[in-house]
């Protein structure tokens, strides 16, 4: 969560929650709107996820699973 608190700004909000309804795929990270799913995120993966919040383009390495099967 700390990783995550350098990039909250005007356009991104960093929010904590509760499980997700995927403890087992933690810790997850929830990007809306677009609704992205990443999982077993660690702080060294912060900088890919903020590359996605300033471009648009998801990290595939670092998609939750059943969220990529649907895409």
């Amino acid at each position: 969560m700390a990783a995550f608190q350098s990039l909250a700004d005007a356009e991104v909000e960093v929010v904590a929650s509760g499980c997700l309804g995927h403890c087992g795929s933690g810790p997850m990270v929830l990007v809306l709107p677009e609704k992205v799913w990443y999982s077993r995120v660690c702080a060294g993966e912060v900088g890919a996820i903020e590359q996605h919040l300033q471009g648009g383009k998801p990290v595939e390495s670092l998609l939750y699973k059943k969220r990529r099967k649907q895409s």
